[in-house]
């Protein structure tokens, strides 16, 4: 069993920065791989990065490649979305997510776990 707690998320200018965290509990989880999706108002939660197990290997989603980076901290139970040169169109709810073993999913229906979100709202 793995619980996810998001935090981090706020209001921010056109071209800022922001830095994600995803707290995690339970003693297996440098065992799972842990996405970020997002959601947009009315729509279905998006991929947006994927870091295994090790983070040997990332994945990210077209849209944010270059700007975000994902990262984790296994000792701490801890992962990491560092986002820069944020966009208005970036605003949307934030969750992150765990799956165990290997490889990344794109689809949020490969993943067991999931946080309760927190919100990125990105001005003018």
């Amino acid at each position: 069993q793995v619980q996810l707690a998001e935090s981090g998320g706020g209001l921010v200018q056109a071209g800022g920065s922001l830095r994600l965290s995803c707290a995690a509990s339970g003693r297996t989880f440098s065992s799972y791989g842990v996405a970020w999706f997002r959601q947009f108002p009315g729509k279905e939660r998006e991929f947006v990065a994927h870091i295994s197990w090790n983070g040997a290997s990332i994945v990210y989603a077209d849209s944010v490649k270059g700007r975000f980076t994902i990262s984790r901290d296994n000792a701490n139970n801890m992962v990491y979305l560092q986002m820069n040169s944020l966009k208005p169109e970036d605003t949307a709810d934030y969750y992150c997510a765990a799956r165990y073993g290997s490889g990344h999913g794109l689809k949020p229906y490969e993943y067991d776990y999931w946080g309760q979100g927190t919100q990125v709202t990105v001005s003018q």
